[in-house]
This record gives structure tokens, C-alpha cells and sequence, in this order.
């Protein structure tokens, strides 16, 4: 009987972080599509599924739920080698997934954002893409001079760090426009994803 449900939205990194882990973790779950303004997202909201407004949300057996994608991924991860138990090696994994959510996401995701909804197509303006543009390319160098140094980002094995900034970054060049050609080590990194024995892409939904 599965005992995880997840409430995502399949069109989110976000969303998709926790689902990536979950594969790759061959954690069966219950999915519940929540697109942006679904009549499924609205019987979420009002069921109290999301107790934040958003999705994901990861509804566990006893009818906890949990929010925030790297939270999500924190609770998952715990016990398996996606989590170190080292005190310094866990808050070095929390530190990506800081920078993540802090520098990352605000300018990665929502240059891609920006460009791909009609819905926020007023707010891109040139100056806000080109300033997103430069920022982007000075985040995504902090990745590279990272990953020139180990294969994933806190050293030899994979984590859920390396999940959370995968999420939006194997995206940032089709999607947001950035230049992935500058940052090979990041691009190489993007590649050891997919050659993981149960890797999902974006779109890859459970039925």
C-alpha cells in the first residue's frame, strides 16, 4: 500500500526535485497533478493539502504534510546516502540547498519563467531579462567552479543538493536563455543525472 502522496505541479522544478528523488529512490507514491490554476490545485488549497499556498506537498500515511521542496527532499533523503549523517557534511548539503532557494532559484527560475508564461510576459521587460541574464551567469560559475573541483557538488557522491540546483539548471539554457556553453563542468554534471539507474526528466508524470 503506498503511503506517500504528492500533490506537484508538473511543470515546476520544484515539484519535479521531489519527484526526481522519489525515482530515484524507487519510492512509490500517489501523484496528484496541481497545474497552475487547475481545479485540482484549487481542491488542494481548499482540502488543506498545502497549508503554504503551494505545491509540492507530500502528504504522508498518518496525514502530516509537509511543504517546501527542499524540506520534502530533507525528509526523504534522511537514512540514505542522498543525506549524509556527518554533522559537516550535512550542513555543507544544506548550504547548496540555501543557495539554492536564496540565489539560484529567484533569478534562474524566473528568467525561464518569464519567458515561457503569458501570464508574466508583461514583466519581461529587456532590462529585467538582461539583468536576470547577467546575474544568472554569475550564479551558474559559482556551480562551475565548484564542479571543476568534485563531480558533484559537495564532493564524490551525489546528494540532495546536487538534486535541488539540478532541478531548474538542466533547464536553464532551453528554457531561461543562458549560455550553457561557458559552464562544461556544470553541463558534464547535468549529464552524470541522467545516467542514474531510475532518472526521470521533467516531464516523465506518473500515471
Amino acid at each position: 500500500m503506498t503511503e506517500l502522496t504528492l500533490y506537484s505541479m508538473p511543470s515546476s522544478g520544484n515539484s519535479y526535485k521531489v519527484r526526481l528523488l522519489l525515482a530515484l529512490l524507487g519510492q512509490p507514491y500517489v501523484h496528484v497533478d496541481c497545474e497552475d490554476g487547475s481545479d485540482a490545485l484549487s481542491a488542494a488549497k481548499s482540502a488543506g493539502k498545502t497549508p503554504l499556498g503551494k505545491v509540492p506537498a507530500l502528504e504522508l500515511a498518518d496525514g502530516t504534510i509537509l511543504a517546501e521542496s527542499n524540506a520534502i527532499l530533507t525528509y526523504l533523503a534522511d537514512g540514505t546516502p542522498w543525506l549524509p549523517d556527518d554533522r559537516l557534511a550535512r550542513a555543507q548539503v544544506l548550504a547548496w540547498m540555501f543557495f539554492e532557494q536564496n540565489r539560484h532559484e529567484p533569478v534562474i527560475a524566473v528568467r525561464a519563467s518569464l519567458r515561457m508564461y503569458a501570464s508574466r510576459a508583461h514583466l519581461a521587460t529587456p532590462d529585467r531579462l538582461a539583468e536576470l541574464l547577467q546575474s544568472g551567469h554569475e550564479i551558474l560559475q559559482i556551480m562551475e567552479d565548484q564542479l571543476c573541483k568534485s563531480d558533484w557538488l559537495t564532493g564524490d557522491n551525489p546528494t540532495i543538493a546536487d538534486i535541488a540546483l539540478y532541478a531548474y539548471t538542466h533547464t536553464a539554457g532551453s528554457r531561461g536563455g543562458f549560455e550553457m556553453g561557458r559552464f562544461p563542468s556544470v553541463t558534464n554534471w547535468c549529464t552524470r543525472f541522467t545516467d542514474m539507474p531510475g532518472y526521470i526528466g521533467l516531464e516523465d508524470i506518473p500515471k
